[in-house]
C-alpha cells in the first residue's frame, strides 16, 4: 500500500509504532512468550482461590480508560476475558510511561499483548485477570472492523460482506468467533470420518495431484506444463484410479483426503478446489459400501454435533440409519410419474421436452437421464437418500449390474438437494473397461468436455489382476456444510477462489 492510500487511522497507528520504538519499545519481540493458560480455562475453571500467577496473549479487543485504571478484552484463540490494568501496578516506579503513554495512548484495538496477573472478581461479577505485567508482542497497523451492539443486543456495523470476509478470512475469523467454531467443526468431522477407517484397518495414502492425464470422474481439469520435462500435465479431478493401482498392489483398504481441482462453474455449492475423501476396498460390494457409509456418516454426525439430528437451513435433517433407497428409473417415476427405464435416446430427449428439461445435441443417453434427474428429483431429495442401479452409459468405471442388464453396481447418497457421495462396484474387467473407455472416447469426440480419457497404464494394471473392489468418494466441502449448518461452500473453505481485486 503507497502512503497517499493509507487512511488516517493507519497513519495514526504508524505513527503510534514511531513512538514507540522512540522510546525503546520493541512492537514486534522476537522472544517466545510464557503463556500458561487460556482465556476459557480461566472463565470455566476459576473458583475464587486458583489462577494466582497467570500468562496470557492475545488482541486487545476492547478498552475502556478511566484515569488511572482501566479495564479491557483480551482474545486469545480461545476466547475473551476481562483484564483490569491499574496505572501503579504495571507501573510501580516514578516513571508512569508504560501506562499514561504506551498503554493508553499507542495500544490500539487489534494490537497483540501480553499480560501476566492474577484472578479475580470484579463487583459486578465478572472473571478478570487483574494486571501486574504487560507487554506489546506485535503492532497492528490496520484498524479492525469493530462489531458493535446496540442496546437491544442487535448487531450493526458488523464485517458481514461475504465478499470481503472471503477475501480477509484473517479478519472475519478475528472479528467474528463463529466463523472460527464453524472450521473447528470442519476439523472434527474430519478427523471422526478418519478414525472410523483407521479402526477398520485401512490405510491413509498420498497419490499424485500432478497427474499426464486426468481421469476417475467426468469434469474438465486446470493444465499445466512441467518445464523440465517437457511435458503436460494435469491438476487432478480424481484419485480414484491410483487408488485402485493400489488395490492391485495388495492393499485390501485404502483411503485418502484429497485435494481436487476441477475447472467448471462457481457457485455456493462449486469450489474450483475442493476436497474429496475416497476409500476403496477389496472383496466389498456397493450394497455393503451402501451399509458401511450410512454407518460412518451417522458416527460422524455424533461426533461432530452430539446428535444424529442436523439443522440446516429450514430443515432438520437425520443422518440416523437406514436412510430411504431408491433406483435411479424409481427415483425418477416416483417424483415425475414418468417411466423412462426402457426408452432409447429419442424417446428420453421428448420425455425431457415435456418435462421442461433442458438439453443440448452433445447430451448421450446417460447424461439425458442425469439432466433429468438433477432438475426433477435432486431438489426434492432433503433427508440422506441414497439413489442406485445407475444406466451404464453414466458411469464408466462401475461395474455391470450382476442382473439388470444396461445397469450398473453404483449409488449416490443425496441430502438437502445434493449429492454428497459416489460410490460403485468397482469395474476390474480390463477388457470392458477399455471398451467403456472408448465409449467415452466417443462422446468427447461429440463434443462432451467432460467425456473420460483413455489411460492405458490403468489398463495395465487392471490386466495384472484387481480383486472385487467397493469405492467411494465423498464430498467433504458439502458435507461440512450440512454438519454446520453453512449456506455456502464458501463458508466452510478458509480460501476459496475470488475473482482478481481491482
Amino acid at each position: 500500500m503507497s502512503e497517499s492510500t493509507r487512511s488516517e487511522q493507519e497513519e495514526v497507528r504508524r505513527a503510534a509504532l514511531q513512538q514507540l520504538n522512540e522510546l525503546g519499545i520493541e512492537a514486534y519481540p522476537a522472544a517466545q512468550y510464557p503463556i500458561n493458560t487460556t482465556s476459557v480455562e480461566i472463565l470455566e475453571k476459576f473458583d475464587g482461590e486458583n489462577f494466582k500467577e497467570v500468562c496470557l496473549a492475545g488482541r486487545l479487543m476492547q478498552k475502556r480508560i478511566m484515569g488511572k485504571a482501566s479495564f479491557a478484552e483480551l482474545q486469545d484463540g480461545k476466547g475473551r476475558i476481562q483484564i483490569y490494568v491499574n496505572r501503579d501496578e504495571i507501573c510501580p516506579g516514578d516513571d508512569k510511561t508504560l501506562y499514561n503513554t504506551v498503554f493508553k495512548k499507542l495500544t490500539d484495538i487489534g494490537d497483540f499483548i501480553g499480560v501476566k496477573g492474577y484472578v479475580f472478581t470484579t463487583q459486578t461479577g465478572q472473571t478478570s485477570i487483574h494486571v501486574s505485567e504487560f507487554k506489546m508482542l506485535s503492532k497492528s497497523l490496520r484498524p479492525l472492523p469493530i462489531v458493535k451492539k446496540d442496546e437491544d443486543g442487535n448487531v450493526y456495523d458488523a464485517f458481514t460482506d461475504p465478499e470481503q470476509r472471503y477475501r480477509m478470512r484473517y479478519v472475519d475469523l478475528i472479528v467474528n468467533p463463529e466463523v472460527r467454531e464453524t472450521f473447528a467443526k470442519r476439523s472434527k468431522m474430519v478427523q471422526a470420518m478418519r478414525n472410523f477407517m483407521v479402526e477398520r484397518g485401512y490405510l491413509e495414502v498420498e497419490t499424485p495431484i500432478l497427474q499426464s492425464l486426468y481421469g476417475g470422474a467426468a469434469a474438465r481439469p486446470f493444465k499445466t506444463h512441467h518445464n523440465t520435462l517437457d511435458q503436460e500435465f494435469y491438476l487432478r479431478i480424481a484419485n480414484e484410479l491410483y487408488l485402485k493401482r493400489l488395490i492391485v498392489g495388495g492393499y485390501d483398504g485404502v483411503f485418502e483426503f484429497a485435494k481436487d481441482f476441477r475447472n467448471e462453474g462457481m457457485s455456493r455449492f462449486h469450489n474450483p478446489e475442493f476436497t474429496m475423501m475416497e476409500l476403496y476396498v477389496a472383496y466389498k460390494d456397493y450394497e455393503w459400501m451402501m451399509d458401511f457409509t450410512e454407518e460412518m456418516v451417522e458416527y460422524v454426525a455424533m461426533e461432530t454435533n452430539g446428535t444424529t439430528e442436523i439443522q440446516v437451513g429450514e430443515n432438520m435433517i437425520n443422518f440416523k440409519r437406514p436412510w430411504k433407497r431408491y433406483t435411479m428409473y424409481e427415483s425418477i417415476e416416483e417424483f415425475t410419474g414418468v417411466d423412462i427405464s426402457e426408452m432409447d435416446e429419442a424417446e428420453m430427449r421428448k420425455a425431457a421436452k415435456e418435462l421442461h428439461v433442458p438439453l443440448d445435441e452433445t447430451m448421450g443417453r446417460g447424461k439425458i437421464i442425469d439432466e433429468i434427474f438433477g432438475e426433477k428429483v435432486e431438489p426434492l431429495l432433503i433427508q440422506p437418500t441414497f439413489i442406485t442401479d445407475y444406466p451404464v452409459e453414466m458411469s464408466p468405471l462401475a461395474k455391470a449390474h450382476r442382473s439388470k442388464p444396461g445397469l450398473v453396481e453404483r449409488f449416490e447418497a443425496i441430502c438437502n438437494a445434493k449429492e454428497l457421495c459416489n460410490a460403485f462396484t468397482e469395474l476390474n474387467d480390463p477388457i470392458d473397461q477399455r471398451q467403456r473407455f472408448e465409449a467415452q472416447l466417443e462422446l468427447g469426440k461429440r463434443g462432451d468436455e467432460e467425456a473420460m480419457v483413455l489411460d492405458e497404464d490403468f489398463l495395465r494394471a487392471l490386466e495384472f489382476g484387481m480383486p472385487p473392489t467397493s469405492g467411494i468418494g465423498i464430498g467433504i466441502d458439502r458435507l461440512a456444510m450440512i454438519m454446520t449448518n453453512s449456506n455456502s461452500i464458501q463458508d466452510v473453505l478458509f480460501f476459496p477462489q475470488m475473482k482478481k481485486e481491482g
